[in-house]
């Protein structure tokens, strides 16, 4: 199979996060990029996002471009508010379109679907068999807003290479969440361990991508049949993500207000900065609705469990860590505090990738294949017993 991956870093918005979700539309979901140039400027809300990606889908679908039309449907749904009608239907319309899609696929004996039990949901699994000689069982799956599909084509390029690959969504995640309603939990072990019960699956590499680079971990820290863990994304504190994301001031308020349990405080600060951004008001509903907090204050503290920091001293395995010198998310020199952290590890690799990559955005999302190789090459190295 010829893989031709797109490459290159766009300013297509002048909000960060709209800006992201753009490139990623058009790196990793099938967007054409002059489309998505002609209507960028348009959105500026969650609703215009919705209005303009739908318009593209149904541009594509009367021109048969159906690759096009699931990569806009899908994220169309993006920044639509949980309980919109209409946030299920396109992620269903994108779903179904891109298992007919690439029905050939899957009617190859090389790939395989699966639905593993998991207490009162089914996690579907995607497994690509190796070919040639089997380099390593990799265990990837996503983070905080992803579908598993868009890591599909990777998880092929893996496979060509000579690695077995499970592709999973898990709680909170994909159609996980959106249909069958089982929101994260931050215990990802438990997951990941139906996971490697139901397949029988030892001496494994697991790859987290975005907040998977602190779920990867997460789980390595409690299960021994993961022998290597790359981190796709600095991440060693959900909180102190998001509150590195405000202003110095409302920042340092933030975290007196959380120290000394602030309730009221914290929830009317939050819920007049979402008064005034758009993007801080769809945050904040989702992320309560994601994590199933009933405030803006529970929805915060809840975050804090999402970490790696209180649990790294478990971690043994050998652990890749990997960062993004402009990621409009995460700040990248937080991973000291990572590398600190993890003293017992077999070995601790960080790599930033940059802009002279086209891989500085967030999960490096600009250039697939370096990331992917790099991938490749570092498990590779590993295995060989290589720590150098």
């Amino acid at each position: 199979m010829e893989f031709n991956f797109k490459k290159g870093v766009f300013k297509l918005n002048s909000q960060s996060n709209f800006d992201f979700q753009l490139n990623r539309l058009v790196m990793w979901d099938g967007g054409d990029l002059n489309e998505v140039k002609a209507v960028c400027d348009k959105i500026n809300s969650s609703e215009s996002w919705k209005r303009e990606l739908i318009a593209l889908g149904d541009k594509a679908v009367k021109e048969n471009r159906i690759e096009n039309a699931i990569g806009y449907y899908r994220m169309s749904e993006f920044f639509m508010y949980d309980g919109d009608p209409d946030k299920k239907e396109y992620y269903l319309k994108a779903t179904e379109m891109f298992y007919s899609y690439y029905k050939d696929y899957f009617e190859q004996e090389d790939i395989e679907q699966f639905y593993v039990p998991y207490e009162d949901v089914k996690f579907p699994v995607i497994h690509a068999k190796a070919k040639g000689k089997c380099k390593d069982i990799v265990l990837l799956h996503g983070g905080n807003d992803s579908y598993f599909e868009e890591f599909f084509v990777p998880m092929l390029y893996l496979a060509e290479n000579g690695f077995e690959v499970y592709l999973f969504e898990g709680p909170g995640q994909g159609g996980v969440v959106r249909i069958q309603n089982k929101h994260f939990s931050h215990k990802w072990e438990k997951p990941v361990k139906a996971i490697l019960d139901y397949f029988n699956l030892n001496d494994i590499t697991i790859i987290g991508a975005s907040l998977g680079g602190m779920l990867a971990p997460r789980a390595a820290a409690f299960e021994e049949r993961i022998s290597r863990v790359i981190a796709w994304s600095v991440f060693p504190n959900f909180q102190e993500v998001i509150l590195n994301g405000l202003s110095p001031q409302r920042r340092w308020m933030s975290r007196i207000c959380l120290k000394f349990n602030l309730k009221s405080l914290i929830n009317i600060a939050m819920k007049k900065a979402a008064q005034t951004d758009e993007l801080i008001r769809w945050g904040l509903a989702h992320g309560m609705y994601a994590y199933e907090a009933k405030s803006p204050y529970e929805y915060a503290k809840k975050m804090d469990l999402y970490q790696m920091m209180n649990i790294a001293e478990k971690i043994t395995q050998d652990v890749f860590i990997v960062g993004a010198s402009k990621d409009h998310f995460i700040d990248y020199t937080t991973v000291g505090k990572e590398i600190a952290a993890l003293k017992n590890t077999r070995s601790v690799t960080f790599r930033l990738f940059t802009e002279a990559e086209s891989a500085c955005n967030h999960c490096n999302c600009g250039n697939v294949k370096l990331t992917f190789d790099t991938f490749m090459n570092w498990i590779i190295q590993m295995k060989s017993g290589d720590r150098e």
